[in-house]
């Protein structure tokens, strides 16, 4: 063998094991990202979780916002990546504890039954105002004595939770906002943060405060951290103040 030979087979051979191993680093750094983030949501292969959906407000009891149906289709997504199944159900049809597998509960106490029995079981130092009379109260958050109010189309809050009741438990997902954009906005936010909310928080539970600016030009897509309210969240509203 020529050393003109000899060299082209060592190139081949050299970039053969150079792509060998390129290969297998991307496949090993793609499934080490896959374990986090099945671990974060509490989603490994083949495992089922629950979609909870609330209802239009001023609508039917079987009726969606269109941004409550994008903020499923943003979750999904998620779940899907995870290789689980989703079981979409009603938020009045939900009847089963939490903890056997993962949940996504989406919309405020006034659109969904049991986003008011996971604020109080779960969450007991937040406060929602859920009136329907027309006033400047009116679906405002309260929790660690400041209360967020909801001015239409301006200023627009949302929590983000996630929450677990134990060793080995699989969390719940509260999507629970003031408005369908919100909830569409929290969706994407954790979305597109949930490595940064993994990196932070573990597997630990977590209730942040996020606020949709200016909806009306922008709709869900400027969304501002407001405030990691975990402790005060956690903490019943009487032993808070």
């Amino acid at each position: 063998m020529d050393d003109d030979v000899r060299n082209i087979v060592l190139g081949v051979m050299a970039s053969a094991v150079s792509g060998g191993f390129g290969w297998f680093s991307r496949t090993y750094l793609w499934r080490r990202a896959l374990r986090r983030k099945q671990a974060f949501f509490g989603l490994p292969t083949g495992s089922d979780c629950l979609f909870v959906v609330n209802r239009q407000m001023g609508g039917t009891d079987s009726s969606l916002h269109r941004n409550d149906a994008f903020a499923l289709l943003e979750i999904s997504t998620l779940i899907k990546d995870c290789g689980a199944n989703v079981q979409i159900v009603t938020h009045d049809a939900a009847r089963q504890g939490f903890g056997e597998r993962a949940e996504f509960c989406v919309g405020g106490p006034v659109s969904n039954t049991r986003t008011t029995a996971h604020l109080a079981s779960m969450l007991p130092g937040v406060r929602v105002d859920t009136s329907t009379e027309q006033g400047p109260d009116r679906g405002a958050i309260v929790v660690g004595g400041e209360s967020y109010r909801w001015e239409k189309g301006v200023a627009e809050h949302v929590l983000l939770a996630r929450l677990t009741t134990g060793q080995g438990s699989r969390p719940v997902f509260l999507l629970s906002g003031q408005t369908a954009t919100s909830n569409q906005a929290a969706a994407r936010y954790l979305a597109k943060q949930h490595e940064r909310l993994a990196r932070t928080y573990g597997r630990s539970s977590f209730c942040v405060l996020l606020k949709v600016v200016n909806s009306d030009a922008y709709g869900p897509d400027v969304t501002e951290l407001v405030a990691d309210v975990t402790a005060v969240a956690r903490t019943p509203a009487a032993a808070a103040v």
